[in-house]
C-alpha cells in the first residue's frame, strides 16, 4: 500500500507557486465593513494577456465582470479571462476569505503596487502598463 511521505501545509495567508510559475494560488482576506459605495480590494482594470479566477472559501465577494456583477458566496468560483475589464469587493460587513489563481505577471504586478510609494493615478497607469494590464475608469 502507497503511502505519502510528508503533508501538505495548510495554505492559510500563503501563497503557492511563484512569479516564475505559470499559475500561482494566493489566499487573502477581507476584513468586511460598510459604506455607501462598493469598497473595491482592486481598481477596476484588465489584463491583455493573462486570465484570473477566484474561489470564495468563507463569505461573499461581488466580482464585476465587464459590466455585469456576480455575487459569488463560499464554494463559489469565478473566472475572468483575458481582456475582461474587471473589479472585486467585499459587498458586507463580515469577512471574507478567498483563492486568487492567477498568472505569474499577475502575481508579480500585485506585489509591485504593495511596495509602490507613490500611488497616484499616473503611477498606477504605468505600473498596469509593465505588466500587459490597463487601468481602467
Amino acid at each position: 500500500m502507497w503511502k505519502p511521505t510528508s503533508s501538505a501545509l495548510p495554505l492559510a495567508g500563503q501563497t503557492l507557486g511563484s512569479e516564475a510559475d505559470n499559475f500561482v494560488i494566493a489566499e487573502y482576506r477581507d476584513p468586511g465593513g460598510t459604506s455607501e459605495k462598493p469598497r473595491l480590494i482592486a481598481p477596476r482594470h484588465l489584463h491583455c494577456h493573462d486570465d484570473e479566477a477566484w474561489y470564495v472559501l468563507e463569505g461573499t465577494l461581488h466580482i464585476e465582470v465587464d459590466s455585469r456583477i456576480v455575487e459569488a458566496h463560499t464554494g463559489s468560483a469565478v473566472f475572468v479571462p483575458r481582456g475582461m475589464p474587471h473589479t472585486y469587493w467585499n459587498p458586507g460587513p463580515s469577512p471574507a476569505r478567498y483563492l486568487l489563481i492567477m498568472t505569474g505577471n499577475i502575481h508579480r504586478l500585485i506585489k509591485e503596487i504593495h511596495a509602490l510609494n507613490d500611488r497616484s493615478r499616473p503611477a498606477l497607469e504605468a505600473l498596469f502598463r509593465q505588466f500587459d494590464s490597463e487601468l481602467l475608469g
